[in-house]
């Protein structure tokens, strides 16, 4: 099964080939409306635990290490992500996240997570 799945930050405008947008930090992203975020789902359970966001803090140097932490964690919500994975394996999903780093965040370990977990 191929699966369409795209990374974009909040801040970016939507665009109509996002397909379906879930926002997937655990909190508000600051300063932004619903109406201008147009986020179809906040799955904020998906998002990493505050204790692995806060330890991780962005930094790249320990980008293999959260992605590593952070897959652990997203193993017990197999639920979300066979929600994401049929969302993906319809149409277009776009993981929205508002961290500044857009190869070092949650959304891009998530993707790589339901990539090569697809054999579910």
């Amino acid at each position: 099964m191929r699966l369409d799945i795209r990374t974009k930050r909040v801040y970016e405008p939507p665009q109509p080939d996002d397909g379906y947008r879930v926002l997937v930090d655990r909190l508000w992203p600051r300063g932004l409306s619903k109406e201008h975020l147009r986020a179809d789902l906040w799955l904020r359970d998906i998002a990493p635990s505050n204790e692995l966001r806060k330890w991780f803090n962005h930094d790249p140097a320990k980008w293999e290490e959260f992605k590593r932490r952070y897959w652990k964690e997203l193993a017990d919500k197999r639920r979300s992500i066979e929600q994401l994975r049929a969302i993906a394996a319809k149409r277009p999903l776009t993981l929205l996240y508002s961290a500044r780093d857009p190869d070092h965040n949650q959304a891009v370990a998530l993707k790589e997570y339901l990539l090569r977990h697809s054999d579910w």
